[in-house]
């Protein structure tokens, strides 16, 4: 697997791959996250190409104090061939380079397989609460 940054031209194609991985909610717009993150250290927007295809994602930023990984994705039919572990791997190093002293992550807590891939490549729990406040709606209903 290549792994690079995002390019504008990726967009349709990550989506699909975030929908096919179970990471779309209806309160976030992918488009606008996607145009977020292409605008705060997208160089820290990474996928990874195989076959000429998105198989992987991950998106990570560092505020000065943590870093933060967001979708985290890998294809259905290319998991357990070390992509997560790799792409993972590469914004880490991202983040490292960057000074990043610790990395924090969400994961929805029905999200079994996800818990233990993090607990895998080393990701521990910490005992804190994810608290969250909406400061723009990405929909109109939710």
């Amino acid at each position: 697997m290549k792994i690079r940054a995002f390019r504008a031209a990726d967009e349709a194609e990550l989506i699909d791959l975030w929908n096919r991985c179970d990471l779309l909610r209806p309160w976030n717009d992918p488009s606008k996250d996607i145009q977020r993150k292409s605008r705060q250290q997208g160089e820290m927007f990474l996928v990874g190409i195989r076959d000429r295809k998105i198989v992987a994602s991950v998106m990570a930023g560092y505020d000065g104090h943590r870093g933060w990984v967001n979708y985290l994705a890998v294809a259905p039919e290319h998991r357990h061939e070390g992509l997560g572990r790799d792409i993972m791997a590469a914004a880490e190093q991202l983040l490292i380079k960057a000074g990043c002293p610790k990395i924090n992550l969400q994961i929805r807590g029905s999200n079994k397989e996800a818990i233990a891939f993090y607990r895998r490549i080393g990701y521990l729990q910490d005992d804190v609460l994810s608290f969250g406040k909406r400061l723009e709606q990405d929909d109109a209903g939710n």
